[in-house]
Parts: C-alpha cells; structure tokens; sequence
C-alpha cells in the first residue's frame, strides 16, 4: 500500500471514529446534564480558611493516636487511607474491642457533604471532628485531657502557633477542630472515568458503564444521588432487615425521621464497602438491588445491575496522595 494510500485509509478511519463520537456524544448528552465533575476543592467557610500549615496540623492530628484514651487510636484507625479511607468492616471496632452501631463512612469528599454522621447530627466537618475523641465507644478521651497530652510536645507547640499565628494560646479544642477540618478538606478524589467523560473524554467510559449512567437517571437514582458528590445530603427512611436503629429520629426525635439516614455519597462507593448504616451488605449487586427495592419499588434485571454496578466502578476517582506523618 503508497503512502498515499495508508494517508487516505488513517483519514478514513479517523472521520469514521469521530462519527461515532458525535453520535455517542449526542445520545448521551441529556443524560450528562445530570450530573457534576467533582472540584479539587468543597465550599471553605468563612472562618477556616484553608492554609498549609493548618493541613500539615490537621494531618499530624488526623494520624496521632495519643489524643485517644486507649493511645492506640486515631481518625486514621477507622478511616485508613488504605481502605478508601474507611475500614471495610460492618461496624467500627473502638476504645476496648467495643463494637459501634453503625458502619464508618469514608472520609473522602467529606467537605462536600450538607450534613456529617449517619444521622446529621452535626452540620459541618468543624463540628464533627471532635466527636470520636470524646465517645467512649471510639477514642474515649476527654477533650481537657487530649489538649493536656498534646501541649506535652514541643512540636505541637510550634505547629499551633504556626496554624494559627494570631492565638495567644492555640492548642485549644477549637483550633484543633478547625485543623482536622482543614485537612479532611483536602481528602478530595477528582478525575474519575465519569468527570473525565462530563469535559468530554467520551472514551472514560466503557458502553456498559455509559448504559449504567443512563439507566441511573431514568430509573430514578439520581432524585436522591445528585450533585457533584452524588447525595443530596437529605434524610430518608431506609429500613433494613434487623436493624433497629431509629436513625435522624434520635436526634430531633421527630416522628417523621424514625429511620432516616442520610443519602449516602457515592464517589468511591466500589471502594467503600460494606454498604449501609449497618454494614449489612458486603457487595454492590446486592446493595443495589436493595435501594432498588425499598426507594424505587422495582426488581432490576441481572443485565440492569451489571449496567449499574459498572457505572458505580467510574465514580472511582484519584485517591489523595498522602504521606504519613512523623509523629513526636
């Protein structure tokens, strides 16, 4: 074959492979509306503004054991950045074996979420930061006494004062809210198959995992899992065989929350199982299957799954890279 000839068939064959891309791109364009990359970055409030130093905090805070009765447990104990930055067990084991109520969510685009824990008790990842030092089924320490302990090392000293320059005495439980805050900020996992496929790369995605996105917005999954972490941060009544955990209700003890969770975020779900507040389900076929059920009134087909579960595989995006930090 000439030159000539090889030029004409490459010509050819590249008019063909945009064809097909412009056709692929139109039958699923509406269907793309529906959906949102993921920034490198959630919402910063007013007053934590984000700042290496208070990363570099948060992070030696995250990690360190000592500010847990036990002085064996950390954040990073249940939210291990080796298991999706969870633990892949039903329920987190804490202070003395003891076994918690529910199941650990990741930590992963946490700063995106309206509303943190299972059951929203608290708003924001400042509030929720504080949460596990104190509860005696988790770290089991008071915060009087886990700001004792820190202040005994010269390094927190200094990496306080750097983190917050204009406190005259900064180890103290607020800062180190905002710090952990700050640095969970940064826990974020952009780029995955289906934010690479919404700028444009139609090849991010498989055919089986694009038919899994379509099927996700006509079935109706996306009334819920929307927005650019996929959950509307909402509570909703989801009962599981079982379990006897009220949910939001033991918050606000409104008898129109007793047994809402909140909508879990499904970025990374193919990394965080197992699935729901309880850890019941170990495998996406059967978690969806379940929400099929109990939220949508359907049975999907095996085919419809395999869509689904493949579409659930591109929500994966790039873990954070993270160097552990040198504790004092």
């Amino acid at each position: 074959m000439t030159p000539r000839q090889l030029h004409r068939l490459g010509a050819t064959a590249m008019a063909l492979v945009l064809s097909v891309t412009a056709v692929h791109a139109d039958d699923t364009a509406e269907y793309m509306d529906f959906f949102e990359p993921l920034p490198y970055f959630p919402p910063i409030p007013a007053d934590n503004t984000i700042t290496q130093e208070k990363i570099d905090l948060g992070k030696m805070l995250f990690f360190e054991p000592r500010i847990s009765a036990s002085g064996v447990i950390s954040c990073a104990t249940c939210h291990n950045p080796a298991l999706g930055w969870s633990d892949r067990i039903p329920r987190a084991v804490g202070h003395g074996g003891q076994v918690g109520e529910r199941n650990t969510p990741t930590v992963l685009n946490s700063g995106f979420l309206g509303a943190q824990f299972w059951d929203g008790r608290e708003p924001d990842l400042e509030g929720q930061a504080l949460g596990p030092i104190e509860a005696d089924i988790e770290m089991n320490m008071t915060l009087a006494e886990a700001i004792e302990r820190l202040k005994e090392f010269e390094i927190y000293h200094e990496h306080f004062a750097a983190a917050f320059p204009d406190d005259p005495d900064p180890i103290n439980q607020g800062n180190v809210a905002l710090a952990i805050a700050t640095f969970e900020r940064t826990l974020n996992t952009p780029n995955s198959p289906l934010d690479r496929f919404l700028a444009g790369d139609v090849q991010a995605m498989t055919d089986q995992q694009v038919e899994g996105m379509k099927l996700f917005v006509d079935a109706g999954c996306v009334a819920c899992h929307n927005g650019p972490a996929l959950t509307d941060s909402n509570f909703h009544r989801f009962e599981l065989p079982g379990s006897t955990d009220e949910g939001r209700f033991l918050v606000t003890g409104d008898e129109a929350d007793m047994f809402a969770f909140r909508t879990p975020t499904l970025r990374n779900v193919a990394v965080t199982y197992p699935y729901f507040n309880n850890g019941s389900v170990d495998n996406l076929t059967d978690a969806i299957q379940l929400m099929g059920q109990q939220m949508l009134g359907q049975d999907f087909t095996e085919e419809e799954l395999s869509q689904l579960v493949a579409f659930m595989d591109a929500l994966t995006g790039e873990m954070p890279h993270i160097e552990i930090p040198a504790l004092p």
